[in-house]
């Protein structure tokens, strides 16, 4: 089999698009090349989805965080403190077993069980926790003097956040974002290693990686092929954003604008 057969046959089978079965012996390198690059396609989807609606969710549990409201105040607090305070993977076991639990009170939950869904809740919930403490402190480091010069101008309310604050908190934390974005897309990779089922061996990058390592009792060819896409797909999120880091900082001098900077980070 040619390897355009070979992508042909597998490059969309983690949608259920191709070949149904995976291959069983003779593994080539463009089988498995192939394979995991289909299964990256749930990890951009887990990680854009996330990251796109977690923005919102982010902005306003900062802001709650900040707010004068105990309630509000209180209840943000507690959301960032739930969600960073355990480790994801139990996230992830702990939101199965409840979704679980609720299909059987009602059939409405049921896609709530399946992967595209129910991950996709939990690593929103998740990344709309770090990136809300991001925006918080953001929002503490705003200098009075561009609040005091708002106020001067007569702007107040929405049209002072809309046109101040929030696009100069989005300024100081948009670095420190960047790292999140990356490693949610990092992250995406224990969706299938925990409750939620991979049907029909429908699985993401490392769900394909690891099978090929189980199968050939050699971890040294698919997990490299895992990290260079994940390396691939970090360069392209770090371009993105740095598009968006100069569209943000355009009114600063080039010497005081911030370029972004991708730091490890060691415990999540």
């Amino acid at each position: 089999m040619s390897c355009w057969q070979t992508i042909q046959d597998y490059g969309l089978r983690s949608l259920g698009i191709g070949e149904r079965l995976l291959p069983r012996e003779n593994f080539t390198l463009c089988e498995q090349v192939t394979l995991i690059g289909s299964g990256m396609i749930w990890n951009i989807y887990f990680g854009t989805l996330a990251l796109l609606a977690g923005f919102f969710l982010a902005t306003a549990v900062g802001l709650g965080k900040g707010a004068h409201n105990r309630m509000i105040r209180k209840s943000s607090e507690w959301f960032i403190f739930l969600f960073r305070g355990s480790p994801l993977f139990i996230q992830f076991f702990f939101a199965y077993f409840a979704f679980l639990s609720l299909k059987r009170l009602s059939p409405v939950f049921d896609p709530f069980t399946s992967a595209w869904l129910g991950a996709l809740i939990v690593l929103f919930l998740n990344t709309a926790a770090y990136s809300g403490e991001i925006f918080y402190g953001a929002l503490r480091s705003i200098p009075k003097g561009d609040v005091e010069a708002a106020d001067a101008y007569g702007f107040s309310g929405w049209p002072r956040f809309r046109r101040i604050v929030w696009p100069t908190m989005l300024r100081l934390a948009w670095p420190a974002y960047t790292n999140e974005a990356i490693f949610l897309f990092h992250a995406t990779t224990l969706v299938f290693f925990t409750g939620f089922p991979a049907w029909q061996q429908r699985g993401d990058a490392l769900y394909y990686a690891n099978y090929f390592a189980d199968k050939t009792f050699n971890p040294f060819v698919p997990y490299p092929i895992l990290a260079g896409y994940f390396i691939l797909l970090t360069l392209v999120l770090l371009a993105l954003f740095g598009l968006i880091n100069r569209r943000l900082n355009r009114h600063l001098p080039r010497a005081a604008r911030r370029s972004l900077k991708f730091r490890m980070n060691l415990i999540r």
